[in-house]
């Protein structure tokens, strides 16, 4: 009897906590909407909610506008910026979940792996050489090709070199200062106009975002969630140890390569047209983890959202601390950094463990 009440309470318990964590990304969900709706009224040029409202909903329903002025503003320039940050937040979160845990490291993201930086390479030999892999590609092209040179190098390391998760990270780390450097130099030998160009790539902006570019990176990143989303579970069994894993029956070292290219191929997309925003892959998955734990099940939902948030949060920022119109990068470095530092300093092993 003792032990029915036992076990009774046990899954009232379980319930509880799975409701909480439902919640908490229900929450976070409506959060984004409703930051989105009051992100898109701020700017020079000042609207209502009930003035946004009616030019969505005659879009929608294909209804002339009755400002086209403000149509434009809303439509064009600043539905585009917010759908973005929302896509991107996502995009960068859910990278640095799945690389924590299938590297088992919490300073695995997308741009610590290199990827970022090997993107931010790419689009300089574009814009300060003009030397393009594609013709017409421009820098989109060699953004996205040289984000996978580290993932190709991992790769090649651990099929003839046995690369653990310790050596993932530290290649992607070497050729992270590697591109950095190589990048800086260029800069330094760049006409004035292109140095522009480059620098504000290199910190990462929404400026350029189109509805074209963000349906190809919307496409890449449903992929990207829906499939960490239904390998969540393995993601779990890989955090858990390699030698776990394999007693499993879960191919560790080719699932983790894998799991690796596929987000690297989402989180090179979205760089490749936003340049390198940081710290929304690295700070969303901690901020997640403290609340909701580390059952990815839970935790690539709640990273999304939350990414999506902070990103919202700096889009807002960038718009609004000045007339400057800052690069939206810099505002989450400035947020990321002393956000991280503090996670860092609060939060304990049990965080990253349970």
């Amino acid at each position: 009897m003792m032990e029915e009440e036992g076990g009774s309470g046990f899954r009232s318990t379980y319930r509880r906590m799975v409701s909480y964590k439902v919640l908490f990304i229900a929450g976070c969900i409506l959060a984004c909407l409703f930051v989105s709706i009051y992100a898109i009224t701020l700017g020079p040029y000042p609207l209502t909610f009930s003035e946004v409202y009616h030019i969505l909903w005659n879009a929608l329903i294909n209804m002339p506008q009755t400002d086209a002025e403000a149509a434009h503003v809303v439509l064009q320039l600043r539905l585009p910026r917010i759908l973005g940050a929302i896509v991107c937040g996502v995009a960068f979160a859910i990278c640095g979940v799945a690389m924590q845990s299938i590297l088992k490291n919490p300073l695995a993201d997308p741009y610590t792996m290199g990827i970022s930086s090997g993107a931010g390479f790419g689009a300089a030999l574009a814009l300060i050489l003009g030397i393009e892999l594609l013709a017409g590609g421009g820098v989109v092209i060699n953004a996205f090709v040289f984000a996978m040179i580290p993932t190709a190098i991992i790769i090649f390391l651990s099929k003839f070199r046995r690369a653990t998760p310790t050596m993932m990270i530290l290649c992607g780390t070497s050729l992270m200062y590697l591109f950095n450097a190589l990048t800086q130099l260029f800069m330094i030998v760049a006409e004035p106009e292109d140095l522009s160009v480059v620098y504000k790539w290199m910190v990462g902006t929404l400026d350029s975002l189109t509805y074209g570019n963000l349906l190809i990176i919307f496409l890449i990143t449903a992929f990207g969630v829906i499939t960490l989303q239904l390998l969540a579970n393995r993601l779990n069994v890989i955090g858990a140890g390699d030698e776990s894993a394999k007693t499993l029956g879960v191919n560790v070292d080719t699932e983790r390569l894998l799991i690796l290219i596929l987000v690297t191929v989402v989180a090179a997309s979205v760089v490749s047209f936003t340049g390198i925003i940081g710290f929304v892959g690295l700070v969303s998955p901690h901020i997640a983890r403290l609340l909701v734990g580390s059952d990815n099940r839970f935790l690539l939902p709640a990273s999304a959202a939350i990414g999506a948030l902070l990103l919202l949060a700096a889009d807002i920022l960038s718009r609004t601390v000045s007339d400057l119109m800052l690069p939206v990068g810099v505002v989450t470095a400035c947020i990321g950094g002393p956000l991280f530092m503090f996670l860092i300093l609060r939060s304990n092993k049990e965080a990253w463990s349970r």
